[in-house]
């Protein structure tokens, strides 16, 4: 049991992003977009929304119909000058962390930047091996098989040794077809079949270990 490596998720994952943070992506996006393609507000909202819907993010779409340089765009969406007051988090979250047996990293749809902020933020950094973020997917954000490989290859990981930690169920449906355990962090829904354990919040976590089955 000791083997295990533990793959988190960033957003509604270790912190609570729906508040202000996410707001203000969604501004930043379209603003980018009104900017940088003509459009009016509601275009450019309605377009956003779109590519996020079809790709699973909006910088898919804006690198494939558009030509979007990838770094461009994540570093002018994702500025935060008051960041320390945007994120919303348990207190306990780096003693519950620490709990948890085996190896973490954090594998996230966001950029660097704004990935590593949070976790020192959260003072949380030091207990993950690596931030995976999307510039490492070369841009292919979950659910992308493709980003899970990499991860997966990076670190010569066994799947069925993993437990995925996330608050995306499409995101989690991806890791169950690598063979990874999952782990569902969502207050309200009920859990699809490849979902293994479903938490309302990651403090919930060390109580929910014994039922992950991993093989030795």
């Amino acid at each position: 049991m000791t083997t295990k490596f533990w793959i988190f998720d960033l957003d509604n994952t270790l912190h609570n992003a729906t508040p202000h943070i996410f707001p203000h992506i969604n501004r930043s996006m379209t603003a980018y977009l009104q900017q940088h393609l003509a459009l009016d507000e509601q275009a450019a909202n309605e377009l956003r929304m779109h590519y996020w819907q079809r790709y699973g993010a909006t910088l898919h779409g804006m690198m494939r119909h558009h030509g979007t340089d990838p770094d461009h765009f994540l570093w002018h969406t994702h500025q935060f000058p008051e960041l320390p007051q945007m994120v919303v988090h348990e207190p306990q979250l780096r003693q519950v962390l620490q709990r948890l047996p085996g190896r973490k990293l954090v594998f996230s749809n966001a950029p660097q930047h704004y990935a590593h902020a949070v976790l020192q933020l959260l003072r949380i950094d030091d207990l993950f091996e690596d931030l995976f973020a999307i510039e490492h997917t070369r841009y292919q954000p979950k659910p992308s098989i493709a980003g899970f490989m990499r991860l997966l290859r990076k670190h010569n990981l066994k799947p069925a040794r993993c437990v995925m930690g996330e608050d995306s169920a499409e995101n989690l449906q991806a890791a169950k077809r690598l063979g990874m355990h999952t782990v569902w962090v969502n207050n309200t829904a009920r859990a699809p079949a490849y979902v293994d354990v479903k938490i309302r919040t990651v403090m919930e976590l060390p109580r929910a270990m014994s039922r992950l089955r991993i093989a030795a």
